[in-house]
């Protein structure tokens, strides 16, 4: 049995430290870098395919202001703000002016965006957006290979394989990070100036999709809330983890991307009936709000109108279902051909069975129009969503965060008691004998929250939820780990616990239905009392909760 004692310390210091080196870390690590400081990008995975990126993706979203209708900053900040979005106007403004260096950066690398016949860029709707915002990209699989090895050519130090467990404060600002080496234990303290948390906006691995397994998710099931726990155990506000909980259809019995380019490509959702039905639930049927075609589908579910449900596709143009279906769905998730020979599916001469995805938790640091948190010297770099918002949101945030640490004379100070106590609670599981392993642990997690967090619930049933994960809780202790990698699932699956308790706690100060993907039965109603944010953070380690 290994001793935490037993495994070496590393200090690192550094000017700006990205925690994350997915999407949102690599255009944290390009904005940084600009500013010619020393920047540290760490991740529990691998550069080259860490974050949602790494399993690819074939669009990248961008206002380009060409002169066509729709294609302007007012329009897509008409589409994205909003009294409860958490955006302010000045965020999204900086969104639109991120996307051309981000271009340039991904032309330059090679990434291969399609083309109409007269040369212009090949773009599309989605999901309720009013304008063509969508650029298709042909090599998705190899963006972030090649996004890796630029950032590495940039003298941007790189950490792979570091899981950071624990923020470090002095004197209410950021002073650095407690983390260690997934794969050999060595422990890690980095102290910086500045740190963009850039750890995925996503929670999975909350609830399972018809798989049973709880990996095969939409989106990386390695994320498991750390950039909302993180941010919560260091006192910042965080927002909207009541509504920004996220669904999708899949393919089914196969957890992939790709609902967009099906949509786009004018696909109808049939029910078991072998009707149309999206009519009923939004005026742009199959291309309005993802959250809209999920609630949808549920409401014909439960009136015994599916399952099966289906996206028909034979009707469509050939030419544009054989690019989707053999270079775009591909780009998303390589194996999607594999999983198309064995079910047989043919987008061009059968409908495919769809299903409804696993919840995936998700919400919002609370962020000043610079992209810094409510905590001094800690940066938000995932502020919007998609490849877009995520790499956008990263570059925004990091070149603050490196403006504000030209400006900071020295490193500050980290609390050394502080630092022995969170070593020693990273590596307990592996000195625990007869415990509990993170596969039981988390399956607990996940059968509370698909039963009372689903896509209906009630005042009742959450508190029911938040009982039993509170009790789940008290068996932190008794999580066991034989070796690295379990260590880093038993620390997952504690973040994911918290996630799964603040994201119920929050939900159930929202007594109205109609703008999450969720239902509640006992507020079928949208109340106009509810047009506002909820914010979440702890006092003396316990939630506060406050209307903004």
């Amino acid at each position: 049995m290994m001793k935490a004692w037993d495994h070496q310390t590393k200090t690192i210091e550094t000017d700006v430290l990205i925690l994350g080196s997915g999407a949102a870390g690599c255009g944290a690590a390009i904005g940084a870098k600009e500013q010619g400081l020393r920047v540290l990008v760490l991740d529990k995975g691998k550069l080259e395919s860490s974050g949602c990126l790494g399993g690819g993706n074939d669009h990248f979203m961008a206002v380009l202001n060409s002169g066509s209708e729709n294609d302007t900053t007012e329009a897509f900040v008409d589409f994205y703000k909003g009294p409860i979005s958490g955006y302010s106007s000045e965020m999204i403004e900086q969104w639109v002016k991120a996307m051309p260096p981000m271009l340039d950066v991904l032309q330059e690398i090679g990434v291969d965006f399609e083309k109409n016949p007269d040369g212009t860029w090949l773009r599309t709707v989605g999901f309720g957006q009013p304008g063509a915002w969508f650029m298709n990209i042909r090599n998705g699989q190899l963006i972030k290979r090649r996004l890796a090895g630029k950032i590495r050519s940039l003298g941007v130090d790189v950490l792979d394989y570091i899981m950071v467990t624990k923020l470090l404060k002095e004197d209410n600002r950021i002073a650095g990070v407690v983390g260690y080496h997934v794969k050999d234990g060595t422990f890690y303290v980095i102290r910086a100036k500045a740190v963009v948390l850039a750890l995925g906006n996503s929670a999975n691995r909350v609830t399972a999709n018809s798989t049973g397994n709880p990996f095969n998710t939409w989106h990386s099931p390695y994320n498991t809330g750390s950039q909302y726990v993180l941010a919560y155990d260091a006192g910042a506000k965080l927002i909207n983890l009541d509504l920004k909980q996220q669904a999708t259809l899949l393919p089914k019995s196969f957890g992939c991307a790709g609902m967009n380019g099906i949509n786009s490509v004018g696909a109808h959702e049939l029910n078991a009936l072998g009707e149309r039905f999206m009519g009923k639930y939004h005026p742009m049927m199959e291309n309005g709000p993802r959250r809209n075609q999920i609630l949808g589908t549920h409401q014909e579910m439960i009136e015994g109108k599916g399952p099966p449900f289906h996206m028909d596709m034979r009707h469509c143009d050939q030419e544009e279902l054989a690019h989707l279906q053999y270079v775009l769905m591909p780009g998303d998730k390589a194996t999607f051909l594999d999983y198309a020979e064995q079910r047989g599916v043919d987008f061009a001469t059968t409908p495919m069975e769809v299903e409804l995805s696993e919840i995936e938790l998700s919400g919002m640091l609370l962020t000043h129009d610079n992209f810094e948190t409510t905590v001094k010297g800690l940066y938000n770099g995932c502020v919007f969503y998609t490849f877009s918002g995520s790499m956008c949101s990263g570059y925004i945030a990091a070149t603050e965060a490196a403006k504000a640490s030209l400006q900071t004379d020295g490193l500050p100070e980290v609390d050394a008691d502080v630092v022995g106590r969170e070593r020693e609670r990273i590596f307990k599981p592996m000195n625990t004998e007869n415990g509990i392993g993170y596969e039981r642990f988390e399956q607990a997690i996940r059968q509370v929250m698909t039963y009372y967090m689903g896509f209906v619930r009630n005042q009742r049933g959450m508190e029911t939820a938040l009982e039993r994960l509170n009790f789940i809780e008290e068996h932190v202790g008794q999580l066991q780990a034989s070796n690295y990698r379990e260590l880093m699932r038993a620390n997952e699956a504690v973040h994911l616990l918290k996630t799964c308790q603040l994201s119920t706690r929050s939900t159930m100060e929202r007594k109205e239905s109609g703008r999450a993907l969720y239902r509640r039965s006992d507020y079928p109603d949208r109340s106009d009392d509810y047009n506002r944010i909820l914010a979440i953070w702890q006092e003396k380690g316990s939630p506060q909760l406050s209307w903004l």
